[in-house]
Order: structure tokens, then C-alpha cells, then sequence
């Protein structure tokens, strides 16, 4: 299919606060959303307006809400950077960031590997790493998980590992980027010993660059103001 997203349309597609920058664009970021998230932004949001106080455009593409970063969401992605890009006529070099909470974490994480341009950073909080094992943590996952992949080849646990972080750091091929994660301590949707945990490790092991912030007493995804601060200032961190 012909990509029926254009410049004049993109605010169907995503959000974004290009219009709110001022200066010359100092890089984007483009932040996945958790499942079941399926709201349209289409007004000024508050971390878009600090990004753009930093001239840094922020996008928020509406994707499929079980999309679990497939192919189609992935294109998706790829088309509105490719949108930004073209009409501010930004140098291909242009720093990226990605970022999301849950299942946008995972997002996050696994468009690192299959992304037109590959990210400078990646920021994610609680985020689902192992894809095999978060296959069978929930009732509710599998049927999204069906969905998302649908149309891959193979059965789900061959198809589960080429989208799962923990077995994409095991078999190297996440890229070599600035990555910091964040997980709450009181997490039960994603459980953080065996999810950011094992990540963490897996990346130290192999000689990534990782920063690992444990947030005592909350609830998954639930950062404290301060916590919350420091996710943007680690998304901007590279691009500025």
C-alpha cells in the first residue's frame, strides 16, 4: 500500500510539536505508547512543550495499540521521521531518540534494531524484555501478541525471540547506542527481576552503554516527578 500519510495529515498519524519549535531542530524523539493505548494527540502536551523549548521534536505515532513493534509498526515510525525529516530538510545524521513505557519500552527497545535510522539513545520505562516469557505471564497476552504478529513466518516461539530485547542483546544485535531504563520496584504487570533485570545484565555482560535506574515503591510505569525528569533529560541528553 501507498503510505497515505503526508505532511498536511500527520497530526491523524501522530503527535507532534514541530510547530511549537522556534529555533533550528536539534533532533527528534519518538516515543511508543503502552498497550491499549489508543488516544489521538492533538493538543499541546506537557513533555512536548519541554522538548520544544529545546528545539527537539516529539512524536507520538497511533499505531496499532497491540502493535508490540511489528513490522507495520515500524514502518509507521520510519514514515513520519521521514515526514519531519522532509519538510524541515533535516541532515540524515539528525540524533534520534526512543523512548516508552511498557509495551512502548519494549517499542523502544526493539526499534533500536530495526529502525530506517538507527537511534542515539534509547529510554525505557518497564519495559517487557523477555517476549517469550511475557507470552505466558498474562491472560491478556497472548491474543496481542497474535495480533501484532499475525503475519510473520514460523510458529510464535520462533517468531517471539527476533522481537524480544533480552534475545536480541543475547544474539548482539542491538546496536551500539546510549541506553538507560527505568523500572519500579513495585511493578506487577511487568515483572522487573525478570525483565529489566536480566536485560540489564545481558547488556553489561556484552559491553553496552547502560544506565539503570530502580524506582523504589511504585507502581509499573508510575515515576515519580523527579523520576520523570529524568527520563526526558536521558532522551535529550544525546540530542543536544
Amino acid at each position: 500500500m501507498i503510505s497515505p500519510i503526508t505532511y498536511d495529515n500527520l497530526r491523524a498519524y501522530s503527535y507532534s510539536n514541530d510547530r511549537q519549535i522556534q529555533g533550528a531542530i536539534r533532533g527528534i524523539v519518538i516515543k511508543f505508547t503502552g498497550m491499549g493505548c489508543d488516544e489521538r494527540f492533538d493538543g499541546p502536551l506537557p513533555d512536548g512543550d519541554w522538548f520544544a523549548e529545546r528545539n527537539i521534536v516529539y512524536l507520538i505515532p497511533a499505531g496499532n495499540p497491540w502493535a508490540w513493534m511489528n513490522r507495520q509498526q515500524v514502518e509507521l515510525a520510519d514514515q513520519i521521521i521521514d515526514i519531519i525529516m522532509g519538510k524541515y530538510d533535516l541532515p540524515e545524521d539528525l540524533p534520534i531518540a526512543a523512548t516508552g513505557p511498557s509495551m512502548g519500552g519494549h517499542g523502544a527497545l526493539t526499534y533500536m534494531v530495526y529502525a530506517k535510522r538507527t537511534p542515539v539513545a534509547c529510554v525505557a520505562n518497564c519495559p517487557v524484555c523477555d517476549m517469550p516469557f511475557h507470552y505466558t505471564e498474562r491472560i491478556d497476552l497472548p491474543s496481542s501478541f497474535y495480533s501484532a504478529y499475525r503475519y510473520e513466518e514460523g510458529t510464535m516461539e520462533e517468531i517471539l525471540p527476533r522481537f524480544s530485547p533480552l534475545h536480541l542483546t543475547e544474539e548482539k544485535k542491538m546496536p551500539d547506542a546510549e541506553y538507560t531504563i527505568f523500572h519500579c520496584t513495585k511493578d506487577t504487570l511487568v515483572n522487573k527481576e525478570l525483565h529489566s533485570d536480566r536485560l540489564v545484565a545481558a547488556m553489561e555482560k556484552a559491553g553496552y552503554r547502560i544506565t539503570y535506574r530502580i524506582v523504589p515503591d511504585k507502581n509499573h510505569c508510575d515515576l515519580p516527578p523527579e523520576e520523570h525528569l529524568a527520563l526526558l533529560e536521558a532522551c535529550a541528553a544525546k540530542l543536544l
